[in-house]
């Protein structure tokens, strides 16, 4: 039977040739927004992966919208042509693999250290900037108090987001992602927990949809229709109160209007300190809720790390698409390992031909032998 994983996955007008995507990771390893040789050899290396499409690091459409100092954005020439050189690079090991890229504004949570020198927020002495987010209310203690956006600044919000996706259409991605999820400028309009205006941008659903709705209409009619544009959700907030899934459902649909071509269903992020109950598959349901109720192409996320695992989800319907973070981190060939764990094939460059298929495994049965 032939393995649905490895079956290619349509994405409004965009093919990509499985149904593995490399999920967006933040590699905190920009110089003031701008690709660097790590983003160089990373994307280099998920370029020949095996993945159907590999989605760059949520990436800030202005500069104070990156989450810390090393974080990619796109608010700039410099930006934009360190980061073409980098996927023109990868590009010329991918064989049949689409680029994607993720764009974003953290809002309250930007000015923050880098994970592995704690995440907080930064201190006065390490060049901190000033937040933004829908309402005057920090991400959780010990954070800065962001500013409430005015009507003008919303304006300008969308305005870049629009040009982030511009340079990324110049720049040859296939897909654009907007984030609106893991509590992030976008969800905190979305999330009663972080939206507490008064305007026409806070109180009712309708309301806290209004900027990212106008922020995906805006990307949508600023890209040409070759360009897929996708959305990321977060299903909910695991908070009592909070951001739900009817809401993502009702988000979603209302989503569907200006053109998304697919969700990315994830979950969490808008308070500090939330418990989230992590396990094997934790957000499939989620993603299998809004395909059901919305009909978009849904990507499921969060903890898929076995090929078997994986293939399940797609033979049962729950999801499109699956999406791996950490275990590509791990194995950047995983989707070889997955190919060869399904029966299935996938695209590995020829320098790299004696580590497959036949001759790889005489040869390993050779060594064995000689071995004992």
């Amino acid at each position: 039977m032939a393995s649905r994983l490895f079956e290619s996955a349509r994405i409004g007008s965009v093919e990509i040739p499985n149904r593995i995507v490399v999920a967006p990771m933040c590699q905190y390893s920009a110089n003031d927004g701008s690709a660097t040789d790590w983003h160089l050899q990373h994307l280099s290396q998920l370029a020949y992966s095996g993945a159907g499409l590999v989605m760059v690091e949520a990436t800030a459409v202005e500069r104070r919208g990156r989450i810390t100092h090393g974080c990619l954005g796109l608010y700039s020439d410099d930006n934009e042509a360190a980061l073409a050189r980098a996927i023109a690079a990868a590009r010329r090991l991918a064989g049949p693999t689409k680029f994607g890229i993720q764009i974003a504004h953290a809002g309250r949570k930007a000015s923050s250290r880098r994970p592995w020198e704690d995440g907080s927020a930064l201190a006065a002495n390490e060049d901190p900037w000033l937040t933004v987010s829908s309402s005057a209310a920090p991400y959780g203690e010990g954070w800065h108090v962001p500013q409430a956006l005015g009507v003008d600044d919303i304006d300008a919000t969308i305005a870049a987001f629009v040009q982030a996706a511009q340079r990324a259409v110049r720049i040859g991605f296939e897909v654009i992602e907007i984030h609106s999820a893991h509590g992030y400028l976008l969800h905190q309009f979305l999330s009663p927990l972080a939206n507490a205006r008064t305007d026409r941008y806070g109180g009712s659903l309708d309301n806290r949809m209004r900027l990212p709705l106008a922020v995906i209409a805006a990307v949508r009619a600023a890209v040409p229709a070759s360009v897929a544009v996708g959305l990321r959700v977060s299903a909910t907030d695991w908070v009592d109160g909070g951001w739900d899934l009817p809401r993502t459902i009702a988000y979603v649909r209302e989503a569907k209007q200006p053109g998304i071509d697919y969700v990315c269903v994830s979950s969490g992020g808008i308070r500090a300190g939330v418990k989230v109950p992590v396990a094997p598959e934790y957000q499939v349901e989620f993603a299998q809720e809004v395909k059901t109720s919305t009909g978009v192409p849904t990507r499921a996320v969060g903890l898929i790390t076995d090929p078997h695992q994986a293939e399940r989800i797609l033979a049962e319907g729950r999801a499109d698409m699956i999406a791996l973070a950490r275990a590509f981190l791990d194995d950047p060939r995983w989707g070889w390992r997955a190919a060869d764990a399904l029966g299935a094939r996938a695209h590995f460059p020829p320098p790299y031909s004696m580590a497959r298929g036949a001759g790889w495994r005489r040869f390993r049965d050779e060594i064995a032998v000689a071995n004992g």
